[in-house]
């Protein structure tokens, strides 16, 4: 599994039964790295050293967004568990998820003539 990514990889926002998350999870649309770059980089530019200053602001970034208990928090992840726990987390939710029946939507069409 993907340190970044939660064990189960969908997201709620498409409609995913489950999310869980490792502690050590970065939950992220873009790496705290590549996040600080871009948006202090008027202020990182300025600074006497940038390097401190680059490193202060991502382990700023990383404590405030790039973690699994702010998505918890927000919605995004339904529980943040320890790594040795995956096994039975995962295996309750498949066998939850094992007899749901969800009508999907009937086909506004067909395919499109090519």
């Amino acid at each position: 599994m993907d340190r970044r990514s939660p064990a189960l990889r969908e997201s709620k926002h498409i409609r995913a039964d489950f999310n869980v998350a490792w502690p050590t999870a970065e939950i992220a649309v873009m790496g705290p790295e590549g996040a600080v770059n871009i948006v202090f980089r008027k202020e990182l530019e300025d600074s006497g050293d940038a390097t401190a200053r680059r490193a202060e602001l991502i382990a700023d970034y990383k404590a405030r967004f790039a973690n699994p208990y702010t998505a918890a928090e927000r919605g995004y992840v339904d529980d943040v568990i320890e790594p040795r726990r995956t096994r039975p987390v995962l295996i309750d939710a498949l066998e939850t998820a094992r007899s749901k029946r969800e009508r999907r939507p009937s086909r506004k069409h067909g395919n499109i003539p090519l």
